[in-house]
C-alpha cells in the first residue's frame, strides 16, 4: 500500500511513476522487479538503496533470529541492491548508486548492535566498491550518505527488547532536510556525504576524540533512546519480519523536538550549486542528443524498517 501511495503522489505531480514489490533479502525477486520498472520506464539513472529495519535491546538479549534479521534486510539488501543495480546501468555504462547509511556507521549507539553493524558494513562494503568501479575506469558512481536521527515511523516500527518504544538519539531531523541531503549527493556523485551539522560534527569526533565519543556514548545509555512512562502519537507496530498492514506515515512522533533546517546542508548547498547546474545540464544535453529519451524513474527496493 505503501509503493502505490508513493506511486499516487508522484502521478498527481504529473510525473510518471511505476513499481513492484520485493523483498530486499531476494536477489531474485528484486532483480525481477528491477526487470519491470526498467521494463515500464527504462533504465535507471539513480538508484538508492534505503531498506533498514532496527531492533533495540542489550546484543546478550536480542534473539538470534532478529539480529540476522536487520542484517539480511539492512546491509544484505544494500548488497543485493547494488548488484541489480550495476546489471540494469551495464547497458549504457552510467549511472549513480545512493547507499543511504547512518552516522551510526561512525560509532555504533547502544541497544542498536544489529544495526550499528550492518551500517558499518554497508560503508565498508560502499569503499571497496569504488575501489573497484575506479579501477576498470566504470563510469558507474557509488554514492554513501550519512543521516542523523530521522522524524520517521522506523522507530515504531522497531521491535524493542527493552520494555518500552525506542525513540531517536539527539538531534532528530525532519525527513524533508534528508531527503534534500540525498537528491545533492545524487547530483553531485560525492563517494561520501554527511547530512546536518550534527553528523558531521559527530563524524569528525570519532575521528580526533575516540575517547569523548565513547564516553557520550555511555551517557546516553539506555534512558535516551527509550520512551519509559511516555505515550508515542503512532503505536508501535513492529515490521521486522513483515511489511505494515498500511501505507505509513511520512513523519514520525517526534515532530516536535525534530528540526526543519540545517546550516550545514544550507552551506552545502551553495557550495555546490555550479556543480550540480553543471551536471544537470550535462545530462540534458546527453538526453537532446538521443533519438528517443524515455523518462526515468528511481527503482526503490522495497522499505522495510
Amino acid at each position: 500500500m505503501g509503493l502505490a501511495a508513493s506511486a499516487a503522489d508522484i502521478h498527481a505531480l504529473g510525473s510518471r511513476a511505476a513499481f513492484a514489490v520485493a523483498d530486499v533479502t531476494d536477489s531474485s525477486a528484486l532483480s525481477a522487479a528491477a526487470a519491470a520498472i526498467t521494463g515500464a520506464l527504462g533504465p535507471p539513472d539513480i538508484w538508492i538503496n534505503c531498506a533498514g529495519n532496527g531492533v533495540y535491546g542489550l546484543f546478550i538479549n536480542v534473539p538470534e533470529a532478529d539480529f540476522e534479521r536487520v542484517t539480511a534486510v539492512t546491509y544484505g539488501g544494500t548488497v543485493n541492491g547494488c548488484r541489480v543495480a550495476l546489471s540494469a546501468m551495464a547497458t549504457r555504462g552510467t549511472g549513480i548508486i545512493v547507499n543511504i547509511c547512518s552516522a551510526t556507521a561512525f560509532h555504533g549507539l547502544p541497544l542498536m548492535t544489529s544495526y550499528a553493524g550492518a551500517k558499518a558494513a554497508v560503508r565498508g562494503f560502499a569503499q571497496a566498491l569504488q575501489a573497484e568501479l575506479k579501477i576498470e575506469r566504470s563510469r558507474i558512481r557509488v554514492c554513501t550518505v550519512f543521516p542523523p536521527a530521522v522524524n520517521t515511523p522506523f522507530f515504531a516500527h522497531a521491535v524493542s527488547h527493552m520494555g518500552w518504544p525506542a525513540r531517536p538519539a539527539p538531534m532528530v531531523y525532519q525527513p524533508e532536510i534528508i531527503a534534500e541531503g540525498i537528491y545533492l549527493a545524487a547530483m553531485r556523485g560525492a563517494p561520501e556525504t554527511v547530512i546536518s551539522g550534527t553528523a558531521f560534527v559527530f563524524s569528525l569526533a570519532t575521528r580526533y576524540c575516540p575517547r569523548l565519543v565513547a564516553f557520550a556514548m555511555a551517557r546516553l545509555g539506555m534512558e535516551g533512546q527509550l520512551l519509559r512512562g511516555q505515550e508515542s502519537a503512532i503505536p508501535p507496530e513492529p515490521t521486522l519480519f513483515a511489511p505494515p498492514a498500511g501505507a505509513s506515515p511520512i513523519h514520525g512522533a517526534f515532530g516536535d523536538r525534530a528540526r526543519g533546517w540545517s546550516s550545514h546542508l544550507w552551506l552545502s548547498r551553495r557550495a555546490g550549486l555550479p556543480r550540480t547546474r553543471a551536471l544537470i545540464n550535462d545530462a540534458r544535453r546527453w538526453a537532446t542528443r538521443r533519438p528517443s529519451s524515455p523518462s526515468h524513474a528511481i527503482p526503490r527496493p522495497k522499505e522495510q524498517h
